[in-house]
């Protein structure tokens, strides 16, 4: 979904525009604004049209940053040259907790950091809007020396010796695979290398004649096929923690270790780690020593140009926050010191409040307030802008009065857009109210909407605003959470396959002892469960153990990353060794027998597709009133079944579509509306049920679902002919 249009109505505003102008002519200043909270991420996507350099949006709380990130796509829109929106992420550890980050953490933030600083100052390069939380702020992160020295441009043309240009990525944190299928790493045959960068969407393929670079190509993760030609390729590097910086933290350890009587368990990891430190090699453990590295602090603020504008969800809550999770961090810092977990002289490994506050003062700030003192200056512009936006009414599920207030606000001029997951029910409600036009639906809105206008839109919004305008003519955003008084649960921005379960029901039966696969690390041994307090609040833990004395905890919110071992025979499998790439390889030998599989289900599909068949008409008026009749609101998994079985029979090739689902998903209002359609075209539908039972209550569903419309339902069983 894409609301893009609706960003004229304020960008055209003459005290936005008068904003602006004051912004980009002060700098180093702070300025207030009372902007409601549902219309933040629409006013700072405005801002991303008018701002040339990239916006840092700072928050809070984790959850905070992770609803603006995943609201600025739908104002942003998905055009090439379209702001991205990214999410610096924060962490799993606490400050000084011994703890893998995870992968899917480390990528995301040296994406972001490189979105900052792109290696190719000749390639279009729009800025970026930055959403990060105060956790994420003041973790501690690599010099900006050091990242400009770890990256580079791989150009045709160019010569490079192999084995010192693969020595270099393996330095810079990139992992040496048999297939490249995740980003941060690479693999070679012969005289062709196939390189995933961390901060990159496709990887590539170069090819080598002797010494020099003939070919550089695209090439999907999937099929392994390049895509076609391009002319350079930017490479960055793939850990904040750089591997050739471990001999330092390793002479720092040894030091550590003679002083420890008796050594500990915990000690006996970091021993472990002292060996990868001490031969440069990667491990999972390597951003615990960031702080060892590095000895100046480094933040996100550190890399962002001077010109940045920096927009902070208020600015009390954000020192609050800081200074709280500093306060756990000291005492964390001094339970395991008293543990004989670290070093008395262990660094610090965050960017504390005075730093940030000192660096956040030097640049162009907008506070998003709600108190009662707007603004540090007296720019009329400013005192206008927080009279522009008030929050939406409140209708709580009462329908009828709140078309008819739609009606009205419509008939004084004013533009209404309502984004609702009930769009379509919502349009023959408002029919049966006013049959002169029938509204349809939409599933985006890139055109400024006019005067007296009524949109539904299609899509899920956290919340809306009523926009005022110089002529008082306002612009109405309603969504669920008016109409309805709630929201459908956030969908998370993960490429990892959708899960219908509850979290729980992944681990519940899980007894000590167990097998569990990690997504990331492998296989490993459940070991229960643990509370442990981050950031000042108590989470569970999921423990499991791996090869050696190693203990990965994963946070309950992501218990979907872990699933139960199931092998081929009664044997125990041997357990992953973290931050070795032996996962990586069964991994890849995986991917490759599902390649092999693949492709003789393509060829067999190919056969099926160039088969004719029937193709259906588009739906009807009775269709859409069948589906809105619909009694109970769907799940995504049951409309995202609607569309694809309507799809199959709109084409013009036989359907071969399975749907599963567990009793009671949804299954058979599927298969209802699929016969609908098939009978709107004219022709008969079978049914076919193993049981009489089930016969039964299948005709009684369909004679009570389609009992307003002139059709005909039968039975036919052992007790009925």
């Amino acid at each position: 979904m894409q609301l893009t249009g609706l960003l004229t109505l304020i960008r055209e505003n003459a005290a936005y525009r008068d904003f602006v102008s004051h912004l980009k002519s002060n700098s180093a200043e702070t300025l207030k604004l009372n902007i409601v909270r549902s219309a933040r991420p629409f006013f700072t996507a405005a801002l991303a049209q008018d701002w040339p350099a990239p916006i840092i949006y700072l928050t809070a709380q984790v959850k905070r940053a992770h609803n603006v990130a995943s609201q600025l796509p739908v104002w942003l829109g998905e055009a090439d040259e379209a702001r991205s929106a990214l999410r610096f992420a924060e962490p799993t550890p606490q400050f000084y907790e011994r703890v893998p980050w995870g992968k899917e953490v480390i990528r995301g933030r040296l994406e972001t950091l490189a979105a900052l600083m792109p290696p190719d100052e000749d390639e279009p390069h729009t800025p970026p809007i930055i959403v990060a939380s105060a956790r994420a702020l003041m973790q501690r992160t690599m010099p900006i020396n050091q990242f400009r020295r770890g990256s580079m441009l791989i150009e045709r043309g160019q010569r490079h010796n192999i084995e010192k240009l693969l020595a270099s990525w393996i330095a810079l944190g990139y992992e040496a695979t048999p297939i490249v299928i995740e980003p941060g790493t690479f693999s070679r045959r012969g005289g062709m290398i196939d390189i995933f960068p961390i901060a990159a969407t496709q990887p590539s393929r170069i090819e080598f004649f002797d010494d020099e670079i003939d070919s550089l190509r695209r090439f999907e993760v999937a099929t392994q096929r390049s895509e076609g030609q391009i002319q350079r390729v930017a490479i960055t590097p793939a850990r904040e923690a750089l591997p050739t910086q471990g001999q330092q933290v390793a002479a720092y350890l040894a030091e550590w270790f003679k002083s420890l009587q008796p050594a500990q368990d915990d000690m006996t990891s970091a021993a472990r780690d002292a060996e990868s430190l001490t031969s440069g090699s990667a491990f999972a453990y390597l951003e615990h020593y960031i702080p060892f590295m590095y000895p100046n602090p480094i933040s996100l603020l550190d890399y962002a140009p001077q010109n940045t504008l920096i927009v902070i969800e208020d600015w009390d809550d954000l020192r609050a926050s800081v200074n709280e999770i500093t306060d756990h961090a000291y005492k964390a810092s001094e339970e395991q010191l008293k543990a004989g977990q670290i070093a008395p002289d262990h660094p610090q490994p965050f960017v504390d409040w005075a730093a940030l506050e000192a660096a956040l003062k030097e640049r162009t700030v907008i506070e998003l307030t709600n108190a009662a003192d707007f603004t540090t200056t007296n720019d009329p512009s400013l005192h206008t802008l927080n009279t522009l936006f008030t929050s939406g009414e409140r209708y709580g599920g009462q329908l009828r009065p709140m078309l008819t207030r739609l009606r009205d606000l419509r008939s004084k001029g004013g533009r209404v857009i309502v984004v609702t997951q009930q769009a379509i029910r919502l349009t023959e409600l408002w029919y049966e109210q006013d049959s002169s036009g029938f509204i349809p639906t939409v599933n985006n809105l890139t055109d400024s909407p006019s005067e007296e206008s009524l949109i539904f839109v299609n899509g899920v919004l956290q919340e809306g605003w009523t926009l005022q305008s110089e002529d008082g003519i306002r612009a109405h955003l309603l969504t669920d959470a008016e109409i309805f008084g709630w929201n459908r649960p956030e969908p998370r921005r993960s490429k990892a396959p959708k899960r219908s379960r509850l979290p729980e029901a992944d681990y519940a039966d899980w007894k000590a002892g167990d097998f569990v696969v990690h997504v990331d690390y492998g296989i490993g041994k459940f070991e229960g469960m643990r509370h442990r307090t981050v950031e000042g609040n108590e989470r569970e833990y999921l423990i499991v153990q791996y090869d050696g004395t190693d203990t990965l905890f994963v946070p309950i919110h992501q218990a979907d990353r872990l699933t139960r071992y199931v092998g081929a025979d009664d044997h125990p499998p041997a357990l992953n060794k973290l931050g070795q790439p032996d996962w990586t390889r069964t991994r890849s030998r995986a991917g490759k027998a599902i390649e092999d599989e693949a492709k003789n289900l393509l060829a067999l599909y190919a056969e099926r597709a160039e088969a004719a068949g029937y193709a259906f008409q588009p739906d009807t008026h009775w269709q859409h009133e069948l589906e809105a009749a619909f009694p109970f609101v769907e799940t995504d998994d049951q409309l995202r079944a609607v569309r694809e079985v309507k799809a199959d029979m709109e084409a013009a090739h036989p359907m071969d579509r399975l749907i599963c689902g567990d009793v009671g998903y949804g299954k058979t209002e599927v298969a209802l509306r699929a016969a609908f359609k098939a009978v709107m075209d004219g022709k008969q539908v079978a049914v076919l049920v193993p049981t009489t039972v089930l016969a039964q209550q299948h005709y009684e569903t369909f004679s009570s679902r389609l009992s307003p419309f002139p059709l005909m339902v039968e039975m036919m069983s052992r007790f009925r002919t």
